[in-house]
């Protein structure tokens, strides 16, 4: 009798035992494979939020310059103005959310995207192939080439025959630095991280010139004196666009949907107008606006 009921006590710990062997096993398996979804999506890069989201959160982030007067900057009231902050604003009202500014430089555009640190990115972007395989661009909304400012004292008219103990100053991660890089290899490039210490360096005579979106450096001449843009136009004609995460596609259509819409009021127009008159005047209005995403209207 002893040996029977021994016998049964260790069959029935033998069966409770593989038990939870199982259960166990099963609830390890779960767990991993919650693990392994959380990575994939990591490595996917697909860390970005859709429309639906941005509008259930009721917030967007969306990256500006705070130091590209007049594009995008900060006032003596510390808030942003700017022509891109013009149109941020009119994005969140027709989407119905509130806009959450996040400053951002010109080397960080990409990574700030890449990361989820913003939503979208209205920061003087130049489209390029080079940034289509890492982002996506919207349609355009505005026209863009480089140009060259220098000192009245000497203005720089040409790239050729360039004095190799003379520096060219430039923005790291802007396509100055791209275009300069790979089409006048042997010009000497003082990269500077912000649109601030590039100016600095400029009125402190730390290069002989400054290399940057004309639109940039046409307002640096106009906002002060003592300095000529002896090159207006450097390169192709290129086009300024919004930005978002790759593959955010309900994120983009909106987008593209809203600049089309906007072009049947005149909206950049209107904008330019509001932000950039003072600038540049009414003489380049109709050559640096893009209405409807239409480059070449």
């Amino acid at each position: 009798m002893k040996n029977g009921k021994l016998k049964k006590l260790i069959t029935l710990a033998t069966v409770v035992a593989s038990t939870f062997a199982l259960v166990a096993c099963g609830s390890s398996s779960s767990d991993d494979s919650k693990g392994s979804d959380s990575s994939a999506k990591k490595d996917s890069g697909t860390v970005y939020r859709t429309l639906d989201e941005i509008k259930k959160d009721g917030t967007i982030n969306i990256g500006v310059f705070s130091d590209k007067n007049p594009f995008g900057y900060v006032d003596e009231n510390g808030e942003y103005q700017g022509y891109d902050v013009y149109f941020a604003n009119r994005i969140g009202k027709d989407l119905g959310v509130k806009v959450n500014f996040v400053s951002t430089e010109a080397a960080n555009r990409i990574e700030y995207l890449q990361t989820g640190k913003v939503d979208l990115i209205l920061a003087n972007f130049t489209v390029t192939d080079e940034r289509a395989e890492e982002v996506d661009f919207a349609l355009p909304y505005m026209n863009v080439a480089l140009g060259v400012v220098s000192p009245d004292s000497n203005v720089i008219t040409t790239l050729d025959n360039w004095n190799a103990d003379d520096q060219m100053i430039v923005i790291s991660g802007t396509t100055a630095e791209t275009y300069l890089t790979k089409e006048y290899p042997d010009i000497p490039l003082q990269k500077y991280d912000s649109y601030a210490t590039a100016k600095n360096a400029l009125e402190n005579g730390n290069g002989v010139a400054w290399a940057n979106d004309n639109t940039e450096v046409i307002a640096f001449a106009k906002q002060n004196s003592g300095y000529t843009v002896g090159i207006p136009s450097l390169g192709s004609q290129d086009t300024i666009a919004p930005a978002v995460s790759k593959g955010n596609t309900t994120l983009l259509d909106r987008i593209n949907d809203e600049i089309k819409s906007l072009g049947e009021e005149s909206f950049f127009h209107k904008d330019y107008e509001e932000t950039l008159v003072d600038t540049y005047g009414l003489d380049y209005e109709d050559e640096l606006v893009v209405e409807g995403g239409e480059a070449n209207a």
